[in-house]
């Protein structure tokens, strides 16, 4: 994972697991394939969070198999 400043993704879309708080994520990706994840309250002005698609890949399966459940 690193940071990126250059928000050159597209295809954001926002966390179905977002709340009314403005508590949420969206999820992009760029144009070689690799995603990106930002905060929705910065309105596409802060940092994002670029991951490999394998990466990416990785942490959905944990996220799905309940490796991070509390």
């Amino acid at each position: 994972m690193q940071q990126a400043l250059d928000q050159g993704a597209s295809n954001w879309r926002k966390s179905r697991y977002s709340d009314d708080k403005g508590e949420c994520v969206e999820v992009g990706q760029f144009p070689a394939g690799d995603m990106a994840v930002r905060d929705t309250k910065a309105d596409g002005a802060g940092p994002v969070l670029a991951f490999s698609c394998e990466a990416w890949s990785a942490f959905v399966a944990d996220v799905k198999g309940d490796r991070y459940a509390v």
